[in-house]
């Protein structure tokens, strides 16, 4: 293999020639074998990257920091890097220690080899355009990579906001065309009083819209930034009016509406977004594994369970139990929710181990949200296409579990007294019969008019008070 000849301060590498990275990438390739995960597989933040890099290129040239050919080179290579070339080239793993600065050198190393290919210059020629002195101009990676991470997942939120929306949609769509189906609520899994099918999946549809909200209020707290804070915050190795300028290019660079933090010191080292953030898809997860415990109990059976739905055959369900069809789609999303709540703590133990003016804790926190995002992105999608779509409702079967019900007898309280109520409940469950044989024809405590009153469709979903 051809090599090139890369020094730091550790000393000399031998860096294969073909490569863009160098000296340090290849030593946090060495040193970090964790989860096995580059973060090329995370293309949002290997493009927020490059936005930043930009954006101090651009700050730097019009500050006069950096020579007007050696910045103009370093923003084309940008350029390409944000387009996805050279996503293959950031092979630092998504955990590792030193706060991301092996992230950072990743980005600065690419980005400087391929500028120096534009220079017309050998790669890891960096007389002409240096990984620090050039494309790390002005920064840190204490501001650099936070940047990033923030910029990469503001963009991500909204792949995943989509696809949330999308799934409520569905909901709702299910909602509308189950509005005619009576069943039987339920509460600690017994029978309550009667509503409509159509409003439990409208209600789901409900349950979720509400976090399309917190993803927006999330996005709008992680668009803070404290870029031009370097080291610690103070600022040291940046010209004036530095970090207001690069914000600004920052804003016209990535689109997003991002704000310089008003302390960088306290925003250097400040992980709270990322704890409420993490919190947002913790919550967003619990609601989705909530709703899909009740599509598993609502389609259970088919002879035995509620089977008041029906969710699509995707797969056998056995390899023993001929004909046995499975959940998959609803348990799949569960699992992914317990995923979700578990690095929710991962990211909250990560923030509470900031010490001083730095959380070095970051590139987990990275990864876990990153992850997160990613995962309950699939499984909205998958949620909604193999699963929510294809659902059916057993109509019949739902409404003939209403009228054989004991719950009804809840609709006859204002008629006929709280007790008289209990005691046709109490009968009705000891010997099988209806509440309607025993309230009207058995008793006669109201006639056969009153009963269809009450008993009607419409008074079942959307009860008024009768008496």
């Amino acid at each position: 293999m051809t090599t090139r000849i890369e020094h730091d301060f550790l000393g000399e590498r031998h860096i294969p020639a073909n490569v863009y990275y160098g000296i340090q990438t290849l030593r946090a390739m060495e040193n970090f074998a964790i989860t096995g995960i580059p973060i090329k597989n995370e293309p949002l933040f290997v493009q927020a990257l490059a936005y930043v890099k930009k954006g101090a290129a651009l700050a730097n040239k019009e500050l006069g920091v950096l020579p007007a050919n050696i910045a103009d080179a370093i923003v084309a290579a940008c350029d390409r890097v944000a387009s996805g070339e050279f996503d293959d080239q950031f092979l630092t793993d998504m955990i590792q220690g030193g706060a991301g600065t092996s992230v950072n050198m990743n980005a600065n190393e690419v980005i400087a080899n391929v500028a120096l290919e534009m220079m017309g210059h050998q790669k890891g020629d960096y007389d002409y355009c240096h990984p620090n002195n050039h494309v790390n101009c002005s920064q840190s990676t204490n501001d650099a990579y936070p940047t990033a991470f923030r910029i990469a997942l503001n963009n991500k939120l909204v792949g995943y906001r989509q696809a949330l929306g999308a799934l409520a949609d569905a909901f709702a769509q299910k909602g509308e065309e189950f509005k005619n189906v009576l069943k039987m609520g339920r509460t600690q899994l017994q029978d309550a009083v009667p509503m409509s099918m159509g409003d439990e999946f409208h209600a789901f549809a409900t349950n979720l819209r509400e976090e399309l909200l917190r993803i927006d209020d999330s996005r709008r707290l992680i668009s803070e930034i404290n870029m031009g804070a370097t080291a610690i915050g103070t600022g040291v190795n940046t010209p004036p009016g530095y970090a207001g300028l690069v914000t600004q290019h920052l804003r016209q660079v990535t689109g997003l509406d991002l704000l310089l933090a008003g302390d960088l010191i306290e925003a250097t080292y400040d992980t709270g977004a990322y704890v409420q953030l993490s919190g947002v898809l913790k919550r967003t997860a619990v609601k989705l594994s909530k709703i899909c415990n009740d599509l598993r109990l609502l389609s259970s059976g088919p002879r035995t369970g509620l089977n008041e739905i029906n969710l699509p055959a995707l797969q056998p369900g056995s390899s023993i139990m001929p004909g046995k069809v499975n959940p998959v789609i609803p348990e799949v999303v569960n699992q992914t929710a317990f995923y979700v709540a578990g690095a929710d703590l991962t990211v909250t133990m990560a923030a509470e181990a900031g010490q001083l003016q730095l959380n070095v804790m970051e590139p987990v926190i990275s990864f876990a949200l990153f992850t997160s995002i990613s995962y309950l992105t699939n499984a909205c999608h998958t949620l909604r296409d193999k699963c929510v779509l294809g659902i059916t409702a057993n109509a019949a079967h739902a409404a003939n579990m209403v009228y054989n019900s004991i719950g009804i007898v809840t609709q006859l309280n204002p008629v006929l007294g709280y007790e008289a109520s209990a005691s046709i409940a109490k009968e009705a469950l000891a010997t099988g019969k209806s509440v309607h044989d025993i309230a009207v024809t058995e008793r006669g405590l109201l006639t056969q008019a009153k009963w269809d009153e009450i008993f009607t469709f419409e008074n079942l979903i959307r009860p008024v008070f009768i008496q």
